[in-house]
């Protein structure tokens, strides 16, 4: 990697969104290269969807000033996934060494980080062949931007010399830096800090209501340390496939075989990609 990296920061909560402003600045006071490319509106919740790409259809493309920072910034009319293409596809100024997308104000944890759109810009810079880092910080009044951004640039001097594709998902507490208790690895928890349930169904219409998770997380889990005042930070992969012993690329389907399933213990591996 270069002796100054180059930084894409995104979000999914939008230009305007002040956790961005906050992790931009601080990278960028840190001695990075930080360039901004964010969706124009709030695309939170949509994963690492690309939504619908058609030469028929321009991208809008607007150059916000970003009040404390000096480098460039850029809006899309584009989920963030869809930024972090753009950007790696040279739109502004060549490749990127490392995506960092948010800060969202309120956590990413759990199994449900394949819904969050901060957490999958990164998985798919993950998908490029980039490194990314995705943060998080608990929804509070205030929330203290500064800790989660104080951390993301922390783990941003790991993630220099970390292996090509690696994607990590980070989750503060929102609380004065020392009040943080430190920096723990954490597997994912069953669920986020909250859940999905049907509040109410007529013959037209479903009313969906967020609730707690039906058991307090456990204390190794990313959510149970980050309620618990620790930094969490959890590696992740997408964009796999599934191999057993007995099934290998090329072979014929033979529906008597077991299909392969991380499940039972069969093996995890990266896809290719082209954008290495």
């Amino acid at each position: 990697m270069s002796s100054n990296p180059r930084v894409l920061v995104t979000n999914d909560d939008g230009i305007d969104h002040p956790g961005l402003h906050a992790l931009a600045i601080e990278i960028e006071q840190s001695g990075y290269d930080v360039t901004v490319v964010a969706p124009n509106y709030n695309a939170s919740g949509l994963g690492a969807a690309l939504g619908t790409i058609t030469s028929r259809k321009p991208i809008a493309l607007q150059q916000p000033a970003l009040e404390g920072f000096r480098g460039r910034a850029y809006s899309l009319g584009a989920p963030p996934a869809t930024c972090v293409l753009i950007a790696q596809l040279g739109a502004f100024g060549g490749e990127f060494d490392v995506v960092v997308s948010g800060i969202n104000d309120g956590f990413n944890t759990g199994r449900s980080v394949i819904h969050s759109g901060t957490v999958g810009a990164v998985l798919a810079a993950q998908n490029f062949g980039m490194r990314g880092l995705a943060v998080s910080t608990s929804n509070t009044d205030p929330i203290f931007w500064r800790t989660a951004a104080h951390y993301a640039v922390l783990l941003l001097s790991a993630l220099e010399n970390a292996s090509p594709r690696c994607a990590v998902n980070l989750n503060v507490p929102s609380l004065p830096m020392d009040q943080i208790k430190g920096i723990r690895w954490g597997g994912l928890a069953p669920f986020n800090n909250i859940r999905s349930s049907i509040g109410k169904q007529t013959d037209t219409h479903i009313v969906l209501k967020m609730v707690p998770p039906p058991n307090p997380p456990e204390v190794d889990t990313d959510l149970g340390l980050a309620i618990n005042g620790y930094a969490a930070i959890t590696s992740v992969h997408a964009g796999s496939e599934v191999w057993s012993d007995v099934v290998h690329p090329n072979d014929e389907f033979d529906p008597r075989q077991p299909i392969p399933a991380v499940t039972v213990g069969d093996e995890l591996r990266p896809a290719r990609t082209y954008l290495s």
